[in-house]
């Protein structure tokens, strides 16, 4: 559907897209542009999520909402087993050990290169003031795309009465919008910093697992339009259970610190049941976890 990643001169109108007022990325520096920088690192400071409400204004919501829910045929769409690390389960691992815990993978996912450039998600994604302002937020000196033409921009659909269960991502951070709320649930829940890149912290991991970590699980409302930037690779996470008859839709933004970062291939078979020629070189991870 689409024949290059390349940015366009659509990733550049923002306006026609965002909030300006509230947050004019097109004016770095400016004292509205500062304040929602110093309040996104305050946020992620605090609890590794900020959240950007009315990123995307309510004028835009219906078109994006139609876009992203148009894609819904395009979506890679199969329940599987996995464990919070979405590696092979291994037998040698003592039975409490989180990686040993099976739950039931139900979203779906979209790949990149079935979403349209003129889509408002991809505008987005492709915009240099967007990617200047969220390097910002992060602290960065500049936020890359993705290589990869499968990942980097995703739709994620939880249709009713599934699930995307406790999990942690591969990129240290996320950012992500629901373009469509269900009826009920879907709600996101994670548990911030509960490991680091010198440690996996199992035993906390198994008892958010069992159902024991109530006192360290965060519940965070988000609404259509919302932006949420969130540092997924150390904070586990899970879309709760949808209800209703209406899916719960969302684009995810993912950007790299370095160029030319393309997915693990079995992570990305996973998650789009396919993967291409770039995939067939050896993986560069970022760090040592798991997953």
């Amino acid at each position: 559907m689409r024949a290059s990643h390349a940015q366009s001169g659509h990733g550049q109108q923002v306006g026609e897209i965002i909030d300006i007022k509230r947050y004019p990325l097109a004016e770095p520096g400016s004292e509205r542009w500062m304040s929602a920088v110093a309040e996104a690192r305050r946020s992620l400071l605090r609890s590794g999520c900020a959240v950007l409400p009315g990123f995307v204004p309510a004028g835009r919501l219906a078109a994006l909402r139609a876009e992203c829910a148009s894609l819904a045929g395009h979506a890679f769409d199969e329940e599987r087993q996995v464990n919070v690390y979405n590696t092979h389960p291994d037998q040698d691992l003592p039975e409490d050990h989180p990686a040993r815990h099976v739950m039931l993978r139900g979203n779906a996912f979209v790949a990149r290169d079935n979403i349209p450039e003129h889509f408002i998600v991809q505008r987005l994604y492709d915009s240099e003031p967007f990617q200047r302002f969220l390097a910002e937020c992060l602290g960065r000196d500049r936020v890359h795309p993705y290589a990869d033409p499968l990942a980097g921009l995703v739709v994620n659909i939880v249709r009713p009465g599934r699930e995307h269960p406790w999990h942690f991502d591969t990129n240290e951070y996320a950012v992500s919008m629901i373009t469509q709320a269900p009826e009920s649930g879907g709600a996101f829940e994670y548990v911030p910093g509960i490991r680091t890149t010198g440690s996996e912290n199992f035993p906390a991991v198994a008892a958010v697992l069992r159902g024991e970590g109530g006192d360290l699980v965060h519940a965070l409302p988000l609404r259509p339009g919302d932006l949420q930037i969130f540092l997924g690779r150390y904070s586990m996470h899970r879309v709760c259970a949808v209800r209703g008859n209406r899916a719960r839709y969302s684009a995810i933004f993912s950007y790299t610190d370095r160029p030319g970062v393309i997915g693990n291939p079995e992570r990305t078979r996973q998650l789009f049941g396919r993967t291409t020629a770039v995939h067939e070189g050896p993986a560069r991870r970022p760090d040592e976890l798991i997953d």
